[in-house]
């Protein structure tokens, strides 16, 4: 794990005070040295992202100065004032957010976030403004007049010029609001456990409740790097650019973190944490700010729909003979994603495509990740497809799993394994009720479908993460303990029994979330360090 925060200070070309707010552009002080970025986190990103988000955080200040605008205290009074007067129609409330978008908006010009435009890149570069406030960092990529509802805009139309797809930028800043809550919480924990015996009775749930978040942002990251292409169309299939994945991330991130944030109120509330104090504002604002970006239970309910009319291509085949060679690229996260002409320029020189690019073949013939090219449907590069591109390549991480098979002296890997058949099992099992229940998408059987393929999508994206980050440098992404215990709660979602004695991760998984939040590291899947 990485130790505490380090890095080069920030400051701007013109004046600027100290508690956010400059406009002006911004420069590092001093040299960059070229280990920035792997300083930066542990999966570090590209040079000009990294620097990037280091401004961007510069330029909002510290969260904790209450005398900051773009600080905690004051971005949680913002709307405290509404809520406490009643509910708020949905059409001043997207006034609002569009107000503070645009006071936002020069910050981000000053950080460079223009020059980022690979999606999952972009996300990153916006995490910090991300963590602190979930409707402005949505708010800041929308585009579309007043009067059209904030919930509808964020399953409608991004701004023309921002690469990331609408269904996903609701869930990317879901996770990042979330993590900053988890991290108080935990904080709390781990600072008064030692004096407080009683606290460490929550340790087990915040582990659960870190785990669940890396494995809705494992699958947000796998659906921002599939290439954008056109969706199935206005119809029966889920938005445009995002496919599949983004539907599933849509549906699924949201109906996973609302549990996640109702234990993390029952926490904060046995903590001593309740409304008045800054974690129970923090999660008090998060709660009011859901219907704003998308991601509350209308907007699951709505990317539900969608999945539900498109049963037939959730319940796909797996990719044939998946275990062979490297992850799919979709799972690589530490890998730049392959570039679009928009997205080139930000690698630098000298960049190379990491191989699974669209059209490039292995020497036996078949597309990096095991499937012959060409055709629609299973094993093509249409929309439902898990050709190079396609969307149920992440089912290979159910797969490559399960036929990993270690001796019995790694008992975590070897239930991970058996944890992996035993999912991969059922979504077999749903081929069939899938593809017929897609002639009635409104029943209530679909809508159930539907809600048990996208756990198991989670699961498979969790696995693929998991694997492509075991590169021998012991990250803690590259672990079976987090993977272990994301997978034991979504085998609880879907009424599955775990396959024998399965091992409790649950205390090395604390053990990470304690000394992450004690030494200034996000609880994010990349393992970034704070600046503040």
């Amino acid at each position: 794990m990485p130790s505490g925060p380090s890095g080069p200070a920030v400051r701007g070309e013109t004046g600027c005070g100290g508690s956010g707010g400059c406009g002006s552009a911004v420069r590092l002080a001093g040299p960059v040295p070229g280990a920035l970025a792997h300083r930066y986190a542990a999966l570090p990103p590209p040079l000009g992202v990294a620097l990037a988000a280091l401004r961007l955080e510069a330029l909002l200040g510290d969260p904790r100065d209450a005398a900051n605008p773009y600080g905690l205290p004051a971005l949680a009074a913002a709307t405290a004032g509404s809520a406490s007067a009643g509910s708020a129609s949905a059409g001043s409330a997207g006034s609002a957010g569009e107000g503070r978008a645009g006071r936002v908006v020069p910050l981000l010009t000053a950080a460079g976030l223009g020059q980022v435009r690979a999606a999952d890149q972009r996300v990153r570069a916006l995490r910090p403004l991300l963590r602190r406030d979930l409707a402005l960092g949505h708010a800041a990529g929308m585009s579309g007049g007043s009067g059209t509802p904030p919930a509808a805009r964020a399953r409608g139309q991004v701004a023309e010029s921002f690469p990331v797809p609408a269904v996903l930028l609701g869930p990317a800043a879901l996770v990042a609001a979330a993590g900053s809550v988890l991290r108080h919480a935990a904080l709390t924990v781990a600072g008064r456990g030692g004096g407080e015996p009683a606290l460490r009775q929550w340790q087990p749930a915040l582990a659960a409740a870190f785990a669940d978040l890396l494995a809705c942002e494992s699958l947000t990251c796998v659906a921002l790097r599939r290439p954008a292409g056109p969706g199935p169309g206005p119809g029966p299939g889920p938005g445009a650019g995002a496919g599949l994945l983004g539907a599933v991330a849509g549906y699924v991130v949201p109906t996973v973190l609302a549990d996640v944030l109702a234990q993390l109120g029952l926490v904060l509330a046995e903590c001593g944490h309740g409304p008045a104090g800054t974690g129970g504002r923090m999660l008090a604002k998060l709660t009011r700010d859901l219907p704003l970006a998308g991601v509350d239970a209308a907007g699951a309910a709505h990317w539900q729909d969608r999945l539900a009319r498109a049963l037939p291509a959730l319940a796909a085949e797996e990719p044939r003979a998946p275990h062979r060679g490297p992850a799919p690229a979709l799972f690589r996260l530490a890998d730049p994603p392959a570039p679009t002409p928009a997205a080139v320029g930000e690698q630098g020189e000298g960049y190379i495509p990491d191989g699974h690019e669209p059209g490039r073949c292995a020497p036996d013939g078949h597309a990096p990740d095991g499937h012959e090219p060409g055709g629609d449907g299973p094993g093509g590069d249409g929309p439902g497809g898990d050709g190079p591109g396609g969307d149920s390549v992440v089912l290979s991480g159910l797969l490559r799993a399960g036929a990993v098979r270690p001796d019995g002296a790694d008992a975590d890997r070897a239930a991970l394994g058996a944890v992996a058949r035993r999912l991969l099992t059922e979504q077999r099992a749903l081929r069939r009720p899938c593809r017929t229940a897609g002639a009635d998408p409104g029943a209530p059987a679909a809508r159930a479908l539907a809600d048990r393929q996208a756990l198991l999508w989670l699961a498979a994206a969790v696995l693929g993460v998991r694997e492509a980050a075991d590169d021998g440098r012991g990250l803690f992404l590259g672990g079976t303990h987090w993977a272990l215990l994301a997978l034991s709660g979504i085998a609880g979602r879907l009424g599955v029994p775990l396959p024998g004695p399965v091992p409790d991760p649950r205390a090395p998984v604390w053990a990470e979330l304690a000394g992450r939040v004690r030494h200034g590291v996000d609880c994010d899947v990349y393992a970034t360090r704070l600046l503040w």
